[in-house]
C-alpha cells in the first residue's frame, strides 16, 4: 500500500503486553529494543510500572507498552498495579497475551487476564514465549489448545525472549495490525521514561536479586538527588542519591546486612549498569528507610511514582 504521491505509507502503533507475572513480558521488551527498559528478577510483579518502549522497523514504529503483571490483588500496590495493566488495554492497537511454553491449563491469573481481554474490543494475539526452556516444537499448537477456545487468538507467535528466536517473526506479526499513521517518537526515542527512573529501578532490581525471598515486594526506590553531567556541565560524576524503603525494621537490616556488607555489593551493582547505560562514572549514595506499609499507603504509592497523581 502506498500514499498519496506514490510512496510507501508508514504504519504506526501502540501494541501492549500483557499476561501474568513471571512470564517474561519485561524480557521480551528488553530484548525487541535491544535495551533495558524493564528490570527482570525471577520474582512475581517485579515491574510496578506502565512503561513504552519504541521499535524503529522500515517503514514501520511500534510503541511496546510493557505493562505490570495482571494479579489476584492482595494491598493497594497490588490494586494499582492492576489497574495500571487494565488501563493501558483501553488505548491500543493490539494486544499481546505472553504465556509460556511450558503451560499445560488456564490459571487462576490467567482467567482473570482473559475475562480482561474479553471485554476489549482490541484485537488479541497469543505470544507463547520461552520456547528455548521446553522440549518439543509443536509450541503453537499447544498453545491454541490450551488458549484458543477461552480467547480466540487473532494469531499466535512462538518466542524466545532468552535467546531471540522468533523475534522476527513475531515483528512481522504485529506490524499487520498497525494503521497507517506518522511516528509517534523522533528515531533516537526508544523509552519514555527518564534516566532518572531507570536508574530507581536498576537499583530495585539489585534489592530483589540480593535479598531472595527475605524481602519480597517490600522494598521501593525514591531517587531523592539526581545531578548528571548532561544537565550540570561543570561535573564530572553523576551524583545520585537514592533511598531504599522497606516495610519494617528486620527488612532493613536484610538490606544493610552485615557490617553494611549488603548494601555496598547493592550499591556497586548498580553503579556499574548504570555507568554502562549512561556512559558517566557514577557517586551513588544509598541509604536506607523504614516506611512502614508503604504498599497500603495511596499517599506513598504517589510519592514513589508508582500510582500516579490526580490531575
Amino acid at each position: 500500500m502506498t500514499g498519496t504521491e506514490g510512496t510507501p505509507s508508514f504504519r504506526a502503533g501502540v501494541v501492549i503486553l500483557a499476561g501474568r507475572p513471571n512470564v517474561g513480558k519485561s524480557s521480551l521488551v528488553n530484548r525487541l529494543i535491544r535495551y533495558k527498559a524493564s528490570i527482570v528478577s525471577d520474582k512475581p510483579q517485579t515491574t510496578r510500572n506502565v512503561i513504552r518502549c519504541v521499535y524503529n522497523g522500515d517503514g514501520f514504529q511500534i510503541v511496546f507498552t510493557d505493562t505490570p503483571g495482571i494479579h489476584l490483588p492482595k494491598h493497594t500496590l497490588g490494586r494499582t498495579i492492576v489497574d495500571a495493566a487494565v488501563a493501558s488495554m483501553n488505548d491500543a492497537n493490539l494486544i499481546c497475551y505472553v504465556v509460556e511454553a511450558g503451560d499445560r491449563s488456564i490459571g487462576p491469573e490467567d482467567r482473570e487476564i482473559i475475562e480482561c481481554l474479553r471485554k476489549s474490543t482490541t484485537p488479541v494475539i497469543l505470544v507463547v514465549n520461552k520456547c528455548d526452556a521446553v522440549r518439543g516444537k509443536n509450541f503453537v499448537e499447544n498453545a491454541r489448545a490450551v488458549y484458543g477456545d477461552a480467547l480466540e487468538p487473532a494469531g499466535v507467535s512462538a518466542v524466545s525472549a532468552r535467546t531471540g528466536e522468533g523475534i522476527d517473526e513475531f515483528v512481522s506479526l504485529v506490524r499487520k495490525f498497525l494503521p497507517e499513521g506518522p511516528p509517534f517518537y523522533d528515531e533516537d526515542i526508544f523509552i519514555d521514561r527518564p534516566e532518572k527512573f531507570i536508574a530507581s529501578e536498576i537499583i530495585r532490581e539489585k534489592v530483589l536479586r540480593l535479598t531472595h525471598e527475605e524481602v519480597p515486594h517490600s522494598a521501593a526506590v525514591e531517587i531523592e538527588e539526581y545531578k548528571s553531567p548532561d544537565e550540570y556541565p561543570e561535573r564530572a560524576v553523576l551524583f545520585i542519591r537514592a533511598t531504599i524503603c522497606v516495610e519494617r525494621e528486620g527488612q532493613k537490616r536484610i538490606v544493610i546486612g552485615d557490617k553494611g556488607s549488603r548494601l555496598k555489593e547493592i550499591g556497586r551493582l548498580a553503579r556499574l549498569e548504570i555507568e554502562a547505560l549512561t556512559g558517566h562514572r557514577v557517586f551513588l549514595d544509598l541509604w536506607v528507610k523504614v516506611r512502614a506499609d508503604w504498599r497500603r499507603s495511596e499517599t506513598d504509592l504517589k510519592r514513589l511514582g508508582i500510582k500516579e497523581q490526580s490531575p
